[in-house]
């Protein structure tokens, strides 16, 4: 099958993403933007491993001098990857950091609550953008849609389409096309229809955007990688997608060597390997070599039903990011590739026993295409800068407690900007307020405000007790 056809998108002077070029591979720093120093390190190691692109949180305009900064020391430093910053609610930030960075992440949606006026602030963020040469991604997530769109057409992968059009539209008015776009979901199901649905409608508009895949939330571990697989293969097997990003709540240097192997394995049918997966800008940044020797050799299944029954006990699925994936680790990633996607699509309703795979493994790939449930669904964010508290211990410890409550969805998350929306499918909630805070959600109502975070794990588990297991 063919790649969709989209448009070019220049990201800084050497990156272009779409028209034909190979999928780039990003991530984005979980260190505190105003830590200069940390971030900087973090950036430096990011683009040394394979990063093309690295995002930045900027929570409010306070903190566009600290990315601009972050920038200057890149450069300085010889690292030429391409910034992109990460903005959520505010336009006048979106606005300000433009100028600065060679990329911005937006939801116009959340502009303004007057949809009016955040059609106007996107108008000026465009005209900024365009002065510069600021490539800008148009990011909407499932659940953070906003009740303009919610109240007209629901919350569904439809919607989902229809918000993001809206923009695009305006782009295209603008005489603006260096635009990516994205609708991350993350439910796999609800993902895989949006992104489908969004390149339907701009193929009957006859203007292509670049996509940019993921499922956002999607956790840690062995869970998080298999659902990322699940989703995002399922759509470069059909030619929509041109950059990804794999969400694990982890050390953003965890997500690289899966999304690399996942852009390798998925789109052997649609376009020659990427060589190496390199970065373009590794050279340049390198601090260690790139992880994976011959990357892109066959790898043989082998025997899938000795990958550990690891359930979910041990989440980090290497003790070291930056080492090759082992081959077992590359047998899981290869049968969630082949299986999850059959399943997704309902070509297939069980894996076969001739697949090989153990039990666990079946099990997880089915829960990810959401075909059976034989544990807790888990919605977690991989953490940013705006994470007030230690999200991957936090969300380890979640796991390990609730790991009974099979069927129940339950989310943990940074902060209380991708909190209450993002985490639209859950029936429990955990999102961190800062300040050593947390509120505890029950669907989409807070329950209980400002519960220190050492006794909020209790506090949710009497909840949830209380209320008898039941979602």
């Amino acid at each position: 099958m063919a790649r969709i056809e989209t448009l070019p998108v220049r990201v800084g002077d050497s990156l272009i993403i779409g028209a034909g070029h190979p999928i780039v591979v990003q991530t984005m720093c979980n260190t505190h933007t105003s830590d200069v120093d940390a971030t900087v390190a973090q950036s430096l190691e990011l683009a040394a491993t394979g990063a093309q692109l690295v995002r930045i949180t900027v929570p409010g305009r306070q903190d566009v001098p600290h990315i601009a900064e972050i920038k200057r020391r890149l450069r300085a430093a010889g690292c030429m990857v391409p910034l992109v910053a990460d903005i959520h609610f505010s336009s006048e930030t979106a606005i300000e950091v433009a100028p600065v960075v060679e990329k911005v992440r937006i939801n116009p949606g959340n502009f303004h609550p007057d949809h009016e006026q955040a059609r106007a602030q996107f108008a000026r963020f465009l005209s900024v953008c365009k002065e510069h040469g600021t490539a800008v991604r148009v990011g909407l997530n499932h659940g953070s849609l906003g009740r303009y769109i919610t109240d007209r057409y629901g919350n569904t992968p439809q919607a989902m389409a229809i918000a993001a059009m809206e923009w695009l539209e305006m782009c295209i008015e603008a005489d603006f096309l260096n635009v990516v776009v994205s609708l991350k979901a993350s439910n796999t199901v609800v993902m895989v229809e949006a992104y489908r649905e969004l390149a339907r409608r701009m193929q009957e508009r006859g203007v292509v955007f670049p996509m940019h895949l993921g499922v956002t939330e999607a956790g840690g571990g062995d869970s998080g990688r298999i659902k990322s697989c699940v989703g995002i293969a399922s759509l470069l097997q059909e030619g929509i997608g041109d950059t990804i990003r794999v969400s694990l709540t982890e050390t953003p240097i965890a997500e690289l060597p899966v999304a690399q192997y996942i852009v390798r394995q998925a789109t052997r049918s649609i376009q020659p390997p990427v060589a190496n997966a390199t970065s373009p800008f590794q050279g340049e940044c390198a601090l260690h070599s790139v992880p994976g020797g011959d990357s892109t050799a066959a790898v043989s299944y082998g025997n899938l039903a000795d990958v550990p029954s690891r359930r979910l006990t041990a989440p980090s699925l290497r003790s070291n990011a930056n080492q090759a994936l082992t081959q077992s680790e590359q047998q899981m990633l290869d049968a969630a590739i082949l299986w999850g996607p059959k399943l997704l699509k309902r070509e297939i309703d069980e894996i076969p026993a001739e697949a090989g795979l153990s039990e666990y493994l079946k099990d997880e790939i089915m829960q990810a295409a959401r075909r059976r449930f034989y544990r807790p669904e888990y919605i977690a964010c991989p953490g940013c800068g705006r994470t007030m508290y230690n999200l991957q211990e936090t969300f380890e410890e979640v796991q390990r407690r609730t790991a009974h409550l099979k069927g129940m969805v339950i989310a943990v998350m940074g902060c209380i900007v991708n909190g209450p929306g993002e985490m639209a499918d859950a029936d429990w909630g955990y999102v961190g307020e800062g300040g050593g805070k947390v509120t505890i959600y029950h669907r989409s109502e807070p329950v209980l405000r400002h519960i220190p975070d050492t006794e909020a794990i209790d506090r949710l588990l009497e909840l949830i007790e209380a209320n008898g297991s039941e979602a």
